[in-house]
């Protein structure tokens, strides 16, 4: 059994240390990406406070499809260019949202949401998926929260 408790009072750099940390011990022998999803989703919802959905959607047949996640229920299906997630995937850039009501084509899967942070997950220069972050907090992420769920990405490149 893994428990992976973040530590109440740590920075955020060692907060994401931590879970980098963590989701490397559980997906660094898993060789099926879907269980590495999951485990990973689990761990930004436990170690991410103020967050009400974390999760993967995979790249399939040239659109995203939802993978494991933690939160409400979810769009299914998000076309490349089409809201933060297929922005994300069509540019492979990261997108940070203060306010996703001032994103244009902002997908309101959850009508709570009130900030987003998706990052692509790029292996061999194609992106093979997306890490999304939203929370009910304006202006929730920030740099930090970018360059830990970027480490994240960059180490989930061959494991999902």
């Amino acid at each position: 059994m893994f428990d992976f408790t973040p530590d109440p009072d740590a920075s955020k750099a060692e907060l994401y240390q931590e879970l980098l940390s963590a989701a490397d011990a559980l997906t660094s022998d898993e060789p099926d990406g879907v269980a590495n999803m999951a485990n990973v989703a689990s761990l930004l919802g436990e170690f991410l406070p103020d967050c009400n959905w974390t999760g993967f959607y995979r790249m399939v047949d040239g659109e995203l499809v939802l993978g494991p996640f933690t939160g409400r229920p979810a769009c299914i299906r998000i076309p490349l260019g089409v809201g933060v997630c297929g922005v994300a995937a069509q540019t492979g850039e990261t997108q940070l949202v203060e306010d996703v009501q001032a994103f244009p084509g902002h997908i309101a899967c959850d009508a709570r949401s009130r900030s987003e942070l998706v990052v692509p997950i790029v292996k061999d220069g194609a992106v093979k998926g997306v890490i999304d972050l939203d929370s009910p907090d304006l202006s929730r992420f920030d740099e930090d929260d970018r360059a830990g769920i970027e480490s994240l990405a960059r180490m989930l490149s061959d494991r999902v």
